[in-house]
This record gives C-alpha cells, structure tokens and sequence, in this order.
C-alpha cells in the first residue's frame, strides 16, 4: 500500500494547489450548502456537514465562508433543482473509478463524464459495478511516526476503528460518522494532523506497474476532477515503486 499511500499524497499536495487557484473553492462550497439543507445546522450533529467543513479548512478556506455557505443551505433557495448522482467505470489496467457528483443536468453530467474515461481507455460501467470494492470512512493522517503511541492512545479511546503504521506515516481510521469526535479529540491532545479527510477507500488496489498507463490513469483522473459537476473522484489505483520513481522524478 506504500505506493498507494504516495499517490494519496500527490493527490493532496495538488489538491492544496488547486485551492491556490481557487479551483475547489466552488465545489467544496456547494457540498456545505447541500450537506446543511440536507441536515442539522449544526457540524456537531450533521457528520457529513462537519467533513465537508474539515475539507474547506484544509484547502485555505475562511470561516466567514464557511459560515456564509452553511447560512445559504439552512436558508433555502440554493441548490434547489441539484441532484446527487455517482457514476461507476474502470481505467486501463482494471483500475476501479467512483465519481460523485451534485447537477443540474444529468445528460450534461453525463456525457462529460463519459467523455473522461473513454477518452482515457477507461469505460463507464453500470451502476454497482465498482461501489461495492469503496468504504466510506475517515482517515486522519499524521507524517510523524514517532508518534504512534500517544496517537493510539487519544483516538481509540475517541472511538477510532484502527491505526495503521505503513512506517512511513500513521492513519487513523474511524467511521465516517465519529470521524468529527476523534478529530477533536486528537486536536484536544496537542495532536494535529497532516490530512484529515471523510472518504471512500478501496478494499483491493489495482497496481499499475508502467508510466504509460499510470500517466494515463492520472489524466484521466484530472480530466474527472476538472469537471464543474464532478464533487470527488476516488479509485483504487496504487503505482509500482518503479512507477512512482519515474513520476515524482
């Protein structure tokens, strides 16, 4: 899972950058508004608001923002004709792609989305085709091994599911529900992590042992996220030591 474990962090690092460039700004925004309209007001009781509220924060977002966002979905009027839809497909080398989107137009999403994976050798598959290999949980990441024992110590007793030491960095795991509880209680600890997220990991991984397909995948992925529609893309790829020499080289 090393390999994997490093594509996560490309992942985040360009996340951070895009955020730069205010290109997640929207989509992080609309799932807030969705996420309070949808649920309680309050991110201590609506888990999937407090993770949509976590992820502004860890792209730079303000809290006025946030705040402004929350006020628009418990005000009604936004979001009104959008609808929740996830689409399921395979890029080259069996690699598992989940797409989560919020629309307005279903033929539009579609097609846009469509266009992504066969442009890339992928295929759109049917519903059901890949959802059952993701878990929807939260992960919260912390760079410093060293820390292990003190982070055990203050998530299992918030209610974490695990602890995972790839010997190159800790995750705790915890039900995407509890994910809130547990951050805050690392937090209360002096334990702050590198990467706190609500999301949907994969149960095998594909390994994608050649550039020409991992840069493939990796297009791919990109032309996904870039799409307006599109709120979060995950799949199971993990890269070949080799692989990801070549691409972080």
């Amino acid at each position: 899972m090393a390999g994997h474990s490093k594509w996560a962090n490309i992942k985040h690092r360009k996340a951070r950058q895009d955020a730069v460039r205010g290109k997640v700004f929207t989509k992080v925004i609309r799932e807030i508004v969705s996420a309070a309209k949808q649920g309680d007001p309050d991110p201590d009781k609506n888990p999937r608001l407090r993770a949509a509220i976590e992820k502004g924060l860890s792209v730079n977002m303000t809290r006025d923002t946030i705040n402004r966002a929350v006020d628009r979905g418990t005000g009604g009027g936004d979001n009104e004709n959008m609808e929740e839809v996830s689409y399921e497909g395979y890029g080259v080398g069996g690699v598992a792609v989940l797409v989560e989107t919020m629309t307005d137009n279903l033929n539009r999403t579609v097609s846009e989305v469509r266009h992504a994976f066969t442009k890339h050798d992928g295929n759109l598959g049917t519903s059901g085709s890949v959802a059952y290999l993701f878990t929807k949980r939260g992960e919260i990441t912390f760079n410093d091994t060293s820390l292990e024992d003190e982070v055990m110590m203050a998530a299992l007793d918030a209610g974490a599911l695990d602890i995972e030491n790839n010997g190159e960095s800790l995750m705790v795991i915890t039900e995407w529900e509890s994910f809130g509880q547990v951050k805050d209680a690392l937090n209360a600890a002096g334990l702050v992590s590198d990467n706190a997220e609500v999301t949907m990991s994969p149960s095998t991984t594909a390994e994608i042992d050649n550039v020409e397909d991992a840069e493939k995948v990796m297009k791919m992925i990109d032309m996904l996220e870039d799409i307006d529609d599109v709120q979060e893309v995950y799949s199971n790829v993990s890269f070949s030591a080799d692989v990801m020499a070549q691409l972080e080289g």
